[in-house]
């Protein structure tokens, strides 16, 4: 009762935490962090750019749901000329909005969950059944990703992975799907969100919750001056309440899971 009651107060009566946001970028700003892309600080560790007592706030933002709510954090980033990374799965694809990302300078790009569509629609429920189709389902991430970069207009260089509930329960994630270095190469994919040598990077790594935590694994106000090298997950549906956009993605849910 008690988790079900925090999910419909996150998802129906939470007060907007962008407000509480926009004070983190500043704070940050003030503290003398640079605040980039997954994309631009990748390359910069890359080619050696990233000197130990540089001081770095990754912003990446996973657009699951809720297109309002990410452009609202877009705004305020650049309100206060930062740069950070979207990444849309297929259900939110916007490519106006993603086009003005990139115009702006900051970066989107695919949140991509081939692996555990797949296993849905064809109701396959043990890992061994997944390998045994994983050249089909690379076959249909290449042809997403080709597909998204062609409307996009815009070379993807960074994907992330999507965790679904199918995920889980098959204890299986989407990142194997990039484990084929060739298929990296076919599509030019240089990074993915998840890959050791990124996270590596970090000194510190924090994504949202809903309420009451609300972080994990903890604030990311705490982590400044603590530690120089840190990268922020985000969904906009952790900041902001969407009735509609909630409602729909809950219902769902429940309908795959039953399905399933």
């Amino acid at each position: 009762m008690t988790n079900l009651a925090s999910r419909l107060y996150s998802d129906y009566f939470m007060p907007s935490r962008l407000p509480g946001y926009e004070r983190f970028i500043v704070a940050a700003r003030d503290m003398g962090y640079a605040q980039t892309s997954v994309r631009e600080y990748f390359d910069a560790i890359s080619n050696g750019e990233v000197q130990d007592g540089r001081k770095v706030v990754v912003h990446r933002h996973d657009i699951d749901t809720d297109l309002r709510t990410a452009r609202k954090l877009f705004e305020v980033e650049k309100k206060y000329k930062i740069k950070s990374t979207f990444y849309f799965r297929l259900s939110t694809l916007d490519f106006k909005l993603m086009r003005e990302i990139e115009e702006y300078g900051s970066e989107a790009s695919y949140h991509y969950e081939e692996l555990a569509t797949f296993a849905k629609k064809h109701r396959i429920r043990d890992p061994a059944g997944i390998h045994a189709r994983m050249p089909e389902i690379r076959d249909t991430f290449t042809r997403n990703f080709c597909s998204i970069e062609q409307r996009l207009g815009t070379k993807m260089t960074t994907v992330a992975s999507h965790g679904d509930f199918a995920n889980r329960r098959l204890k299986l994630n989407n990142t194997e799907l990039l484990k084929d270095q060739q298929l990296r190469e076919h599509c030019g994919i240089r990074c993915e969100a998840y890959d050791p040598a990124l996270l590596q990077s970090f000194n510190f790594y924090v994504a949202d919750r809903p309420h009451p935590k609300y972080y994990h694994p903890s604030s990311p106000d705490e982590a400044l001056g603590q530690y120089r090298r840190i990268c922020f997950l985000s969904h906009p549906r952790q900041f902001e309440t969407n009735w509609i956009e909630n409602t729909k993605d809950n219902l769902f849910r429940f309908y795959e899971g039953a399905r399933w």
